[in-house]
């Protein structure tokens, strides 16, 4: 008798680890729960900055020739700068400052888009809509306030990609060379000049952006019931957020490239108002504080919609990659 007891216990010991393996799949898909990290959101932010700039780099540089001119703006002027560009310097040189506008873009879409992730969370909680889609107020404000800390931790690299978009490659050879000459002839402060005008202008821009394209994503969900877009509608969402925000703070986007390029193009732009007088005075109010803004119903919603739209791929990409139990750290 003990005997069977005993064999029947040993007869059960293989069958125990296929029971073990087997009765919890329930807990385990608890713990591959679809959450990603802050260290994810700051990669798919840095890779989708990349990708959107890289792409629409040539028409920045030439919006931002026309911004810093007096020049008056056209479609077909802005083309001809870019290909005299090209015909004088090469194809390459469309592209002179995307190294720093790259160097400057990783940190800012990483922390823009992981900043925006975690604000939107915060203020979940704060207001009641935890795991949810907040209100318009509150979507409004975790933009803002994303592009805000963008911004101020950036901003020097803005004004480096600035000055290297406007000059000849002579007078800066580098990112570090231009670091280098601002902070000996000009002042390390000269780094921050137009920081103020930057501030003020993305708040609206990053605000509206993230507002409208997530309020976009919601009525989608809603009439479609589908939780993801296809790729397409993303980038209509992105190019419709990006077209209603940048022209809304455009001006202010005028202002911060001349008091970049003061120390360039021989202008002394020291305030928010007295560059704003000083445009309209010898350029007027469309033709100077909107100078360029054609250009940028172009590329302003390409580069716009590529961005929200490579970010949100690679954030699902990421999600299913750790949900299958694999990992990027």
């Amino acid at each position: 008798m003990a005997h069977r007891v005993h064999d029947h216990h040993q007869g059960r010991l293989p069958v125990a680890p296929t029971a073990v393996l087997t009765l919890p799949p329930s807990s385990q898909a608890k713990d591959l729960s679809p959450t990603l990290t802050p260290w994810d959101s700051l990669l798919c932010g840095a890779f989708a900055g990349v990708v959107a700039k890289t792409v629409i780099a040539p028409l920045d540089r030439t919006k931002i020739i026309f911004q810093v001119s007096s020049k008056r703006f056209s479609v077909k002027e802005a083309f001809r700068v870019i290909y005299c560009t090209y015909m004088k310097d090469g194809f390459l040189s469309l592209w002179r400052g995307n190294s720093a506008t790259i160097v400057r873009v990783m940190p800012y879409a990483a922390i823009q888009f992981c900043s925006h992730e975690q604000y939107k969370k915060l203020l979940g909680g704060y207001y009641g809509f935890q795991g949810k889609a907040l209100p318009p107020f509150p979507r409004f404000l975790a933009g803002s306030l994303a592009g805000m800390t963008a911004a101020m931790l950036t901003y020097p690299l803005d004004m480096v990609r600035a000055r290297m978009a406007v000059t000849a490659k002579e007078m800066y050879s580098n990112i570090m060379h231009v670091f280098g000459r601002i902070s000996q002839e000009e002042g390390v402060k000269t780094l921050y000049r137009g920081f103020t005008p930057t501030i003020l202008g993305v708040i609206p821009y990053a605000g509206i952006t993230f507002f409208t394209y997530e309020t976009l994503k919601k009525l989608h969900a809603d009439k479609t019931k589908r939780s993801h877009p296809y790729p397409y509608e993303r980038l209509a969402f992105g190019a419709c957020a990006g077209l209603i925000g940048q022209s809304a703070s455009y001006p202010l986007d005028v202002v911060r490239r001349r008091m970049q390029t003061a120390g360039v193009i021989g202008s002394s732009y020291a305030t928010i108002l007295g560059t704003m007088r000083e445009i309209v005075k010898q350029e007027g109010v469309r033709r100077g504080l909107y100078k360029g803004l054609s250009m940028n119903w172009v590329k302003g919603p390409v580069a716009v919609g590529i961005s929200f739209t490579t970010f949100d791929i690679t954030h699902n990409l990421l999600l299913k990659l750790h949900q299958m139990g694999y990992s990027i750290h």
